[in-house]
Parts: structure tokens; sequence; C-alpha cells
């Protein structure tokens, strides 16, 4: 008799995400639902407001990705506009794009999806001399991973396992799970790598703070170019980025890469894990330029994982529904010509499974109508996955250089096939391999700005008119750390009259569209069987795999689903300011 799970909310992700799965007496997932339950309202808060003003005010779209949303609100109207940045201003939003993918990975990986492979109260019973040994096996020259430093690390976790509260911020996991995998060893290098990358993602908050004055929301782009000149022409400047960039590569590539490829050796029979990817279709663009001809990621498609044949993304075949979504108008629509008009049918009364394993009955996601509040975007009519895993299979497809070369080396480290990186294992991995990308060759992008300001160009900004009596339209689109980002707008009367932001977890995230057709993070569920159904760690493990960015607000939620209030803000009328 099939059972419905429960996973809301998922944790260690940015945003409200609600899982929930149909599993059969087996407890093999049959069926999957994804859904957003917060609504963010941004891209109707930009309507009637100046296009100047749209970065600044889209990059409060997410507290995580604040520079991703500010380059392509600036970059939409810079395209709308006909604008061409200066090359000054390329490079420094490239480097300011490195260093976002720098941090975003490390914190990714160690602080939000680490822990589905890393058991920390394993870590407690090795012996820190092997561990330190242990090391070797993976990188030439760990980093902190010395019989000292583990044994300290050791002794410091175990306070907080001591303590009142029992294992402090590490409370509360499946510790123990038959699909941990990591001995204790193992799990000990992890944890250190854990407590080292907290150190690390500060400086790699610095390197986005030098040329963006801040992190996050940085304040340095605007509709032309960038307003860092006394930063980009103060050599000091310059070198803090390197000698901080330097630090933060080390340590990916010492640390981080050699982590994946530990888990790649310790994990690759791990059913659980081979699962998750049940949507082979990849889409990714270009973006970061290093020069004036080469970016670090490749534009295309690539269909039924087939690394053998490389398509050409069409834009125009890129649209929204919303059958399965709180919003009025379901017809696949254009982003250019998207609608967001909420539509909110609530939740329905099901029998599903309670944390102690025994039935209760609650409020679930109306399954046969609408139940998030992301769309369903399709590529011609296609679901379609986006991410670090589809800037590798596209990379690969495209025969780029660099994404060729980092991704062959590591399935050579780990002897894996192919075929491995079409699964959760795989696209974390792939998440690594998009970091290291950035650590091995972002320093391009540096060495190009420096050799252009040499020649004497110091130019940063385009100079730019917008004719009110005239209609715009342009679109931003790109990679970033989650996936391929487009913004869409439309510009009238010199104030935007529309637009949409297709991010990379509405491509992974979104529900069924009106085919049923499942979309990234449904379709990884499927057909994996969860050992322990009061504990399904393999659902966290999946969805975390996507790196969910669903949109940060401030709510107010009772957790028996009573409703708490409704509130209606028309910030045109109130004329409020962002």
């Amino acid at each position: 008799m099939s059972k419905r799970i429960i996973v809301d909310p998922i944790t260690r992700i940015e945003g409200h995400l609600r899982i929930e799965v149909i599993v059969d007496d087996n407890n093999v997932i049959t069926d999957a639902y994804s859904s957003s339950t917060l609504w963010r309202g941004i891209e109707v808060i930009v309507k009637n407001r100046d296009p100047r003003d749209v970065g600044f005010m889209v990059q409060r779209i997410c507290g995580v990705c604040t520079f991703s949303h500010y380059k392509a609100g600036i970059s939409a109207v810079e395209d709308a506009l006909g604008i061409q940045v200066p090359f000054n201003a390329e490079m420094v939003r490239s480097l300011m794009n490195v260093s976002l993918v720098l941090h975003d990975h490390l914190v990714h990986f160690y602080h939000l999806h680490g822990l589905d492979w890393c058991d920390i109260t394993s870590a407690l019973k090795a012996d820190p001399k092997k561990a330190s040994e242990l090391a070797f096996k993976y990188v030439d020259n760990p980093i902190g991973t010395g019989a000292d430093e583990l044994k300290a690390i050791q002794e410091r976790v175990k306070k907080f396992a001591s303590a009142k509260e029992g294992l402090g911020p590490f409370a509360n996991a499946y510790w123990g799970h038959k699909t941990y995998k990591f001995s204790p060893e193992q799990n000990l290098i992890v944890l250190s790598h854990y407590l080292k990358a907290l150190e690390i993602q500060r400086v790699a908050a610095q390197l986005m703070a030098i040329f963006g004055a801040k992190q996050p929301h940085p304040q340095s782009l605007t509709v032309g170019g960038v307003t860092c000149v006394v930063d980009i022409l103060d050599p000091t400047r310059l070198a803090d980025w390197l000698t901080k960039y330097k630090e933060v590569a080390d340590f990916v590539n010492r640390g981080y890469y050699a982590d994946i490829v530990m888990a790649a050796e310790v994990y690759k029979n791990e059913p659980s894990v081979l699962k998750g990817c049940g949507v082979r279709n990849f889409l990714c663009h270009a973006e970061i330029p290093v020069n004036r001809k080469e970016t670090l990621y490749s534009t295309g498609i690539v269909r039924n994982g087939d690394i053998s044949k490389l398509f050409d993304l069409n834009e125009e075949l890129i649209t929204e529904e919303a059958t399965h979504s709180w919003y009025k108008n379901n017809q696949p629509l254009h982003p250019y010509d998207g609608e967001t008009e909420a539509n909110y049918t609530g939740f329905v009364d099901a029998d599903t499974i309670g944390p102690d394993g025994t039935p209760i009955h609650t409020k679930a996601l109306d399954i046969k109508g609408k139940y998030s509040w992301i769309k369903s975007p399709r590529y011609e009519g296609d679901a379609m996955e986006v991410g670090p895993l589809a800037a590798i299979v596209v990379g690969l497809a495209a025969k780029n250089p660099r994404i060729t070369q980092i991704a062959t080396q590591f399935l050579k480290d780990t002897g894996l096939p192919v075929e491995a990186l079409f699964s959760t294992l795989g696209r974390t991995a792939a998440r690594a391999l998009e970091c290291k990308l950035s650590a091995n060759y972002g320093i391009e992008a540096f060495n190009s700005l420096v050799e252009n300001l040499k020649t004497g160009d110091h130019s940063t900004c385009a100079p730019y008119k917008i004719d009110n009596n005239k209609e715009y339209k342009g679109r931003y689109i790109g990679n970033v750390p989650r996936g391929t980002l487009s913004h869409w707008i439309r510009i009238k009367n010199g104030v935007v009259s529309n637009y949409q932001c297709v991010v990379p977890s509405t491509w992974n995230a979104g529900p069924k569209d009106s085919k049923e057709q499942m979309g990234p993070y449904e379709h990884s569920l499927i057909g994996t069987k969860i050992q322990d159904i009061t504990q399904p760690l393999e659902i966290i493990r999946h969805i975390h795999s996507f790196d969910p960015c669903i949109a940060c607000s401030v709510h107010l939620m009772d957790t028996k689903g009573n409703e708490m209030g409704q509130y209606k803000i028309d910030p045109i009328a109130m004329n409020l300011k962002c």
C-alpha cells in the first residue's frame, strides 16, 4: 500500500521548499512533488520603475545570489538599450563572478550538502594519525589534515557532544544512517575541512568586496559598466584580490577537490547516490569571459545524456507555464510575455507518515491542482536540468578545453565512467569541478584586465541614452552558481513595463507541467529506495545536490497549517522606495 512522506521544510538551503513523495510497499519512491511555499514578488515590484534601478532591486530576490541577479538586471537593461560595456568593466564583472563561484560552492558543499555524506558522530571515533596518513591518498599535499590538527578538531567537536545541547550545530541529524559510507577517518578529514571552510569562505567573500564594495549585495555595477574605478587602478587592490584568490584556489585544489575524489571512491557503489538524474536534458549558457574571445562556460543543449551531440540554444523556444503553479495564466508563455498574477489555491487534507513512522492526518499539497509558487520552465516543451552538472555536460559536448581537461582528470582520478556523472554523486562532483574551473582559470580574466590597463585604456563605463518615446526589450542569459539564469525586460515610456526572471531553481524545482512532465527535482527522486521512512536522508541528499535557492523573505508560519492572515501591499500606490 502506498504511503505519502512529507519533508517540510527542507533545511540547509536558501528559501522555503517542501517535498512530498509517494512510496510503495518497499519504500521505493514512485511519485514526487516539489513545492515552494513562499511567493517572491520582485517581478511585480520593478514594474513602472526606472530601468536603471532594476539591478539594485532584483539583487534583493536572494541573499545568496545577490551578484547574480544584480548583474542580470543590469545586463538585461544594457541588452535592451544596445550598450556595449568597456572591456575593463567586463573583466571586473568576471572577477566578481569568479569570486562568487568560489564562495558559493565551498559554502554549499561543506556547510549545506557535505553533512549528507559525512557522519559527524563517526568522526569522533577516528584515529587522527590514520586519518592524517589517509589524506595523502587523495592529494599529494593535503590541507588541514595534520595528525595534531585532526586531534584538536576532534576534541573541539567532542566538547559539543558532551555539552547539554549535544553536538551544538550538528544536532538533530540522521547520524548513523545506513547510507553513510565514509570510515571514521574519512569523516574526520571532511569535518576538518568543514571547519577550515568557515575561514576560507570569509576570504572568498572579501574577494567580492574588493571590487563590489561589500558582500552580499555588492554596489559597483551600473548600467553601462562599473563604478569601482579607483580600485582597478590601484595596484594594491589588484594585488589584494590576487593574494586572496590564490588562497581560496589552494583550498579548492587541496581540500575540496580531494574530498570529492574520496567521496567518489567510497560512494561509487551506493545505489541511492547513483540515482538522482531522471531528466537527462541539459541547458547551459556561456559566462565569465576571460579575454576578448573566450568564456569559461559554453552555450548549448544536450539531450538524453548524449554528450556526442551539442544542439544550439534557441532562446525563442524557452517558455514558462503555471498549470500546477499558483498563478492565473496556465498557458506556456515566452518570458518576454510572461505574467505574474497570483492565484493561491491552498492545501488539501491528506494522510501521511509522521516523524515516528505512524500515520497522521495533515495538510498536504493538492497534487491534482496547483501546488507551488514556482512555475514550470520548458525548452521546446521539455524539462531541462541546469546547474554545475549541466555546465560540465554541455562543456564536454562543446569540447570546451578547460572543462574537458578538468572533467577528464576527475574521471581518471576516480576511475568513474562518464555515465556516473548522471547521478546525485555526479552532480555533487560537478559542482566541485565547476569550482575548480574558477580556481584554475579565473586568473586569466585578472591577467586580461591588467594587460588592458597597461595599454592606457582606463574606460569603465559606456555612455547611453533612454528615449522615452521608444519601446525596448532585452534580456540577460548566462550561467551562475546554480545554473542558467535569465532576466527579461520590456521598457516603455522610460519605465519597466514587464519583467520576468527565469532562475536556475525555477528550471530545476518547478512542478509538473500540463503534460505531467516532472522537473529535475521531482524526477531525481523517482526509483530511490528509502532505507528508513522516519529518516529520509536519501530525499534530502538528492535535493541538496541541486543547491536549492528558492528565494528569501520575511514570513510568518503556523506549524499546524492555520492561516495567520493575509496582507496586500501595492508598492506603486504607496510610492515605496526600495
